[in-house]
């Protein structure tokens, strides 16, 4: 934490400020990490401005508590917000920093000014500076990184809904392909794009294909029945396709019961069963025009 402000860097921060901000901008538009590509000139310096006034406001109370302090709860609002918008954005973790630490060298600036014929003292004020930067800064690390978390875990779940589709295969019969690990994540989302499809078309039969599952353990076969027994509840019976025999020789080893649940081969043999479940059978053209004299 911090040492209480002195009255001297508040002075300097208060009278300087349009100078400080000056240089700061020259510093950041200047500076390797700069990211011209992400945001624009204009809405640097907005940024800016509105972080170095709260540095000022903050450092004029005299309260040390950055990280808590009620005095300093706008700068840490502004911080997290900023920082989530550049995790979005695509900045690193360095370039969100460098935001708060490049102010360093235009407070300095100033400093040396004002107090360089006392060294003893401008050393006291630096030090006091650095402090209370290096806690903002870290700030915007944590604040980053929850930033860049809540970003990967959105797109997460948008790629386990991408990748669980529910298929209208015909009327009253729904097909749902797995490609890739069933885990207790993935089965809650496929367990609701199904619940939520045999609502809305209300659907009988529902087809699991697992064709593209790598492999099926214990686990994965508990995944499966639960989706089985929550669409049963819902009044649609399921029908599990895409059992190689190196599948059906795993389940048979780990002696995994699946019940009364219809299982084959390939999804073209469950979409056979579905048709003639819905009492409906697929036809030879030909064959059909012939019997008719069409």
């Amino acid at each position: 934490m911090p040492k209480p402000a002195s009255s001297k860097l508040s002075e300097v921060l208060l009278r300087y400020e349009s100078d400080i901000l000056a240089t700061w901008m020259q510093l950041q538009l200047s500076a390797v990490k700069h990211r011209g590509d992400l945001i624009k000139n204009s809405d640097l310096r907005e940024q800016s401005a509105r972080f170095l006034e709260l540095v000022r406001e903050g450092v004029q109370t005299g309260d040390p508590n950055v990280q808590s302090g009620a005095a300093w709860a706008a700068t840490r609002e502004m911080l997290e917000s900023l920082s989530r918008s550049r995790a979005k954005l695509g900045f690193t973790p360095a370039e969100t920093a460098s935001f708060v630490y490049s102010l360093k060298a235009a407070i300095f600036e100033r400093l040396r000014e004002e107090m360089g014929s006392n060294p003893q003292a401008l050393v006291t004020e630096i030090i006091t500076a650095s402090e209370l930067l290096d806690v903002l800064g870290l700030l915007t690390m944590e604040m980053y990184q929850k930033g860049r978390e809540g970003v990967i875990a959105r797109q997460q779940q948008e790629l386990m809904e991408l990748s669980t589709p529910v298929v209208m295969l015909w009327d009253g019969v729904l097909a749902l392909p797995l490609i890739g690990t069933l885990d207790s994540g993935r089965t809650q989302v496929v367990m609701e794009n199904l619940l939520q499809r045999i609502v809305e078309t209300g659907a009988s039969i529902a087809i699991l294909d697992i064709t593209g599952v790598p492999t099926v353990d214990t686990l994965v076969a508990q995944h499966l029945l639960k989706a089985v027994s929550a669409a049963r509840l819902m009044g649609a019976d399921c029908i599990i396709s895409g059992i190689r025999p190196q599948i059906a020789q795993t389940i048979v080893h780990l002696g995994v019961d699946l019940g009364n649940v219809t299982t084959k081969a390939t999804l073209a043999e469950a979409f056979r069963v579905a048709l003639n479940r819905t009492s409906r059978r697929i036809v030879d053209a030909d064959f059909q025009a012939s019997t008719t004299g069409a």
